[in-house]
């Protein structure tokens, strides 16, 4: 189909680039995915285990390319103070010339998402609260760069706020929410430009779908304006075995669980070409049509290999 985007992730964490490796590369990876053809690059946010910063590597590749989407898949905006983020944002979006989209979460429960909260000195409670608000309040500062003004949020308040640096585009970059409950699904169609969730399956991507869709009309928003985009892991092996193998490695450096465990809550594909294209589909069926995909294997050099063989896939879809 023409109107499939297929995105990469940029391998920031140390448990995708792997022991040895030069992170000063990554820049050099994001170039390349781009004369590739990769219509976007994406970095995730974590702040547990070794990586680049999201938002660093984005400016960093910023002035190297010229066409590919940067984006968040997805940023965790309880990690920052959210003026200065603002301006962080505001600040990529110029820089790369309005290509900057943000894919956002409120993190999940677990050894994952209530640490995080913690070393950012915020509460766990009502996380989905202060996320919409960081939003309201970044669009604000978007929407009129120079006024300042206040914000009254129940969680988040602002007195007196200075003017901010101007985004490229007028409104800001769009904003993504990366959720998949019940309560997720409703904000997105009520509040937010996109969807990035990770399903398990297909069939998931499509009630889900169907269910952010219907919130967005009962919100008297056009459906068609909620883009459906996909974060999905993938190898492509000579075998379905040899995929599922690289898998369970990729699961165990950079999760800490077995594959078993992470393909119950995850979008994955792993194996030859057509098998992994197959699974692909499904989800473009569903109604998935960005596909940011984060090679799921642990070194840089096999990163760079991968990224040859999946621009490859989108003939298939």
């Amino acid at each position: 189909m023409d109107d499939i985007e297929l995105g990469v992730l940029i391998p920031i964490g140390q448990a995708q680039w792997g022991q040895g490796a030069d992170p000063r590369e990554l820049p050099g990876f994001a170039v390349r995915a781009e004369e590739l053809g990769y219509s976007s690059l994406w970095v995730n946010d974590f702040l547990l285990t070794p990586r680049i910063e999201a938002l660093t590597m984005l400016a960093a590749v910023a002035p190297l390319t010229s066409r590919a989407t940067l984006g968040t898949a997805a940023l965790l905006p309880v990690l920052r103070r959210p003026v200065q983020a603002a301006q962080t944002l505001a600040s990529i979006d110029l820089l790369s010339g309005g290509r900057l989209v943000l894919a956002v979460g409120a993190a999940f429960p677990g050894r994952f998402g209530v640490p995080q909260h913690a070393l950012s000195d915020v509460p766990w409670e009502r996380r989905f609260t202060r996320l919409d608000e960081t939003i309201a309040l970044w669009r604000q500062l978007w929407t009129a760069p120079g006024e300042g003004g206040s914000f009254h949020g129940s969680l988040l308040r602002f007195e007196e706020l200075p003017p901010m640096t101007a985004p490229a585009r007028p409104d800001g970059p769009p904003v993504w929410l990366g959720g998949a409950s019940e309560s997720a699904l409703r904000r997105t169609g009520r509040h937010y430009d996109g969807w990035m969730p990770y399903p398990p399956s297909a069939d998931r991507y499509a009630d889900g779908l169907a269910a952010v869709r219907a919130a967005a009309a009962e919100a008297g928003r056009d459906a068609t304006a909620v883009t459906p985009a996909l974060f999905v892991s993938v190898v492509v092996t000579g075998t379905v075995e040899q995929g599922r193998e690289l898998l369970a490695a990729f699961a165990e450096a950079s999760y800490g669980m077995p594959l078993d465990q992470l393909e119950q809550i995850q979008a994955l594909a792993a194996g030859p070409p057509d098998v992994v294209a197959e699974k692909l589909r499904g989800y473009v069926a569903a109604g998935a049509r960005h596909l940011a995909v984060r090679i799921a294997t642990t070194t840089l050099e096999s990163q760079r290999e991968q990224l040859e063989h999946i621009i490859k896939l989108k003939e298939y879809l």
